[in-house]
């Protein structure tokens, strides 16, 4: 062997290794790979567990960090300027509307894989206490939860820098149901808007939030989350893997031997017993390499899909944004526009007093559902063997209203996208007039 060989060989020896002592080792000497366990359950590694949605999620954080970056180096974050060089970016600049667009399927995409990643976690129990020793996974749950709503504040922070008509006003909607919310509302929406109008300051203020201050946090707490579930002792499916080296152990035969007697010894099995740590080692194979092949290949899924669909969906970019023109109907992003339905639907007369749904619909229902959503794992009395299990019959009644809940918040979302049209009427979608959809 040369050595350049051996330097090669040395260097990717860690990602590759030929033996289980050479797989513990790269996880302590790697720093990369520092941050999986030495082994994990061979039912964590199934495709079918967890759908590595949250592996995913990750991923397209990646891809909407590098393509950013690049984005951040062509447009100018000025009311003058803002529109012309995003317009550069799309049609003057190599390659610019690939990146912008793979740059805005990849935040749609994180949306919807954070959102099912959730929804996997409530659907299998896997936020109850019951784990490895301290381990504490509904706390990791609330983590994710704090996640959940910076994907939203990312993409929402985002969609303003266009500065075109479509990004202006759904800007607009936004901030004004932020302004329904008790005692705090319309200094909360001063604050984001940098005064009472959509301008320079909320610009600025957006473009510091969606470039620096929100991506720091979302790295801190994606870093906390992955360490919580080393600390909790991986996926909740992990927590059954005794049951299944038993079951294995039960039905391998005993291995040939003697059997010792006050007469000497004769022939046949011997009485086999299986610790806890023999338990282990057959439920369970070194994380190295079979963790980091699985995320290589979902990364390279994520950014396969994120470029195709970069290139075949245009990213929409309309006229400059013009305060005196207002769109009707005007609607916010798409992944708040089940709000704005509900605040459709619960403002109505009543005599001559006229209900406000903005505060109801806006801030009261989502508030509670994000509070319920944060207490539900301490209130969830389903016995231990459900965590980790898709549809427990024990959890049958939550898990239906859960699926309900979310079906709500699906439709009403196609509602306000495909069958809302001026005035916020209900209109066809292929009547003459209608609104485009605000995902395209």
């Amino acid at each position: 062997m040369s050595g350049r060989d051996g330097f090669f060989a040395r260097l990717f020896r860690p990602w590759n290794p030929r033996t289980p002592r050479e797989a513990s080792e790269a996880v302590v000497r790697n720093v990369w790979l520092h941050a999986f366990p030495a082994r994990i359950t061979k039912r964590s590694l199934s495709w079918l567990a967890s759908g590595w949605l949250g592996t995913a999620s990750l991923h397209l954080f990646i891809v909407l960090s590098i393509t950013g970056v690049v984005l951040m180096f062509l447009y100018v974050p000025s009311v003058e300027r803002a529109y012309q060089s995003v317009k550069d970016i799309e049609f003057v600049v190599s390659f610019g509307a690939w990146i912008r667009g793979t740059h805005r399927v990849a935040a749609h995409l994180m949306v919807i894989a954070v959102v099912l990643h959730l929804v996997r976690v409530f659907l299998t129990g896997a936020y109850k206490k019951e784990g490895a020793p301290g381990a504490h996974r509904p706390l990791n749950w609330c983590v994710g939860l704090a996640l959940l709503v910076l994907t939203f504040a990312l993409s929402f922070t985002g969609y303003l820098l266009p500065w075109d008509q479509l990004a202006y006003w759904a800007v607009t909607v936004g901030t004004q149901i932020a302004a329904a919310a008790p005692l705090v509302g319309e200094e909360l929406r001063q604050l984001l808007l940098g005064g009472t109008v959509v301008g320079q300051p909320t610009l600025l203020r957006f473009y510091v939030l969606h470039c620096f201050v929100l991506p720091a946090v979302t790295i801190f707490l994606v870093a906390w989350h992955m360490w919580r579930i080393r600390k909790d002792g991986g996926l909740a499916v992990a927590d059954r893997v005794s049951d299944d080296a038993r079951e294995q152990a039960a039905i391998t035969p005993p291995p040939p031997g003697k059997t010792y007697t006050l007469m000497g010894t004769t022939k046949g099995g011997t009485v086999s017993s299986v610790s806890s740590a023999g338990l282990l080692e057959q439920a369970s194979t070194p994380s190295v390499p079979a963790i980091p092949r699985r995320s290589l290949a979902v990364f390279l899924a994520v950014l396969a899909l994120c470029s195709v669909l970069g290139l075949l969906l245009h990213a929409p970019l309309e006229e400059p944004a013009n305060p005196a023109v207002t769109p009707n109907p005007a609607k916010a992003p798409w992944y708040f526009l089940w709000l704005q339905e509900l605040v459709s639907i619960l403002t109505f007369r009543i005599g001559s007093f006229i209900v406000d749904g903005t505060l109801v619909g806006g801030i009261l229902i989502p508030g509670v559902l994000i509070g319920v959503l944060g207490v539900w794992p301490y209130l969830d009395k389903s016995p231990a063997a459900a965590a980790g299990v898709w549809f427990h019959p024990s959890r049958k009644v939550q898990n239906r209203v859960f699926l309900l809940l979310l079906f709500a918040c699906v439709l009403l979302t196609i509602i306000g996208m495909y069958f809302r049209g001026p005035y916020w009427a209900w209109t066809w979608p292929w009547a003459e007039g209608h609104a485009h959809p605000t995902l395209t």
